[in-house]
């Protein structure tokens, strides 16, 4: 089983869902106009020698959506099928999710057309090194700072770091996050997508008077979003896991996996597929689960219009950017499914990548205990304000999301004097 690429022209759909917040806010028509479109668009074509002598042309793509609030941020994705308006839909919704977690800061997005599951780590090095050659002269910590995303890990950041901190001629810590701890990396950032996504069920659990002790997930995906939600729903909300899956296939038993023996038999094995004693389903099959929480944590467009009528989980918790269609969550949310939306339920990453840059601008690290209660913090403020617009506008909680988001950026352009 392949892992879920679009197929959906996502920066449409991003495009799409600004026009409708903005519809209901009354947006001025110039601010709506420059949020529209990226301030700036960076291509790259990269000549990389390979193992075998030979060389490859790869090229890659730095999109910086919006800096009204602050520098931009986010992640750079290794990915076979990435095209330059993923990576547009992405920065934008990274404009969105800082604004919407009150960060100062703006959206970024990186990507590689590359599959590094076939690159040697030689070969991941120098494209690596490569991207920031050729894209330093946009990025810095006062300018925009990358992050890991899909299939990027904190070795391809310290890979990074090291490039950028030569070419600048000392050590600039600030210029990449999501790095080791031993390079100015922060505690708490391997597990914050998932952590901040479980402060967020946790919370939408309390408002449906929900029992989460006990009660089923399914995991769609299992990257370290994926698995750390699973490590965290166990351990922090008592779930039981019933079914995941990652890109070799999917894996279901009702009596519940545990994360310890898993991570063992992926480790061992590269896949969950096949793990002793689970069904083999499929990933419509797992979408379709009878469970409480559905963890969407693979990639794009995997919930649409001809699936939506068939799920059955009360809360949708969206850790996967952009993994629910527009049509998709118009069905849903008829069918009285709370979605936590993307770009609120997987901020914790750029939340605690926010944290790391001030623990590298200050010289003073936190200990984990205290980047877990900023978090949760921030994650369950930023819930509530969500919920708030929610039910003053009476709309579903993405497009609230999206307007407490565009509300914070448009203030931010109105007083520079943008619009």
């Amino acid at each position: 089983m392949s892992e879920p690429f679009s197929s959906v022209n996502l920066f449409q759909t991003a495009q799409n869902q600004l026009d409708q917040a903005a519809a209901i806010i009354g947006l001025d028509p110039a601010a709506h106009e420059l949020l529209r479109w990226p301030l700036r668009e960076l291509r790259v074509t990269m000549p990389i020698r390979m193992d075998n002598g030979s060389t490859q042309i790869f090229h890659g793509f730095r999109v910086q959506h919006n800096d009204a609030r602050g520098p931009n941020k986010g992640g750079i994705r290794f990915h076979p099928d990435e095209t330059i308006d993923t990576v547009r839909a992405l920065a934008a919704w990274m404009t969105w999710k800082t604004a919407l977690l009150d960060i100062p800061l703006g959206g970024g997005k990186g990507g590689i057309i590359c599959n590094p599951k076939t690159l040697s780590i030689g070969e991941l090095e120098r494209l690596s090194r490569a991207y920031i050659r050729h894209t330093a002269s946009f990025l810095g910590p006062e300018k925009d700072i990358p992050a890991p995303d899909v299939y990027t890990t904190p070795q391809i950041m310290a890979w990074m770091l090291d490039e950028y901190s030569l070419m600048q001629g000392h050590n600039e810590f600030r210029a990449i996050t999501g790095k080791p701890l031993a390079l100015g990396g922060s505690a708490g950032r391997g597990d914050a997508t998932a952590r901040g996504g479980i402060y967020c069920v946790r919370e939408a659990a309390e408002t449906l008077g929900l029992n989460l002790s006990g009660a089923r997930a399914a995991i769609q995906g299992y990257g370290n979003a994926g698995s750390n939600a699973h490590k965290l729903a166990a351990e922090l909300l008592g779930m039981k896991i019933i079914a995941v899956s990652d890109s070799r296939g999917c894996i279901y038993n009702p009596a519940g996996f545990t994360w310890a023996d898993l991570k063992v038999y992926k480790q061992q094995t590269g896949s969950v597929a096949g793990f002793p004693g689970s069904a083999a389903i499929s990933n419509n099959e797992l979408l379709e689960l009878d469970v409480e929480v559905l963890f969407p944590s693979a990639l794009e467009s995997v919930i649409t219009a001809q699936n939506a009528p068939d799920i059955r989980a009360k809360i949708i918790a969206e850790l996967a950017n952009g993994p629910t269609t527009q049509e998709a969550d118009t069905i849903l949310y008829n069918k009285g499914i709370t979605i936590i939306p993307d770009f609120l339920c997987n901020a914790g990453g750029v939340t605690v990548s926010y944290f790391e840059m001030v623990q590298n601008a200050s010289g003073y690290y936190w200990e984990e205990e205290e980047v877990h209660q900023r978090l949760e913090k921030k994650m369950t403020t930023a819930f509530r304000e969500v919920q708030k617009a929610a039910q003053t506008h009476k709309v579903h909680n993405r497009m609230a999301a999206y307007i407490v988001a565009i509300q914070r950026v448009t203030e931010a352009m109105k007083l520079r004097g943008w619009c």
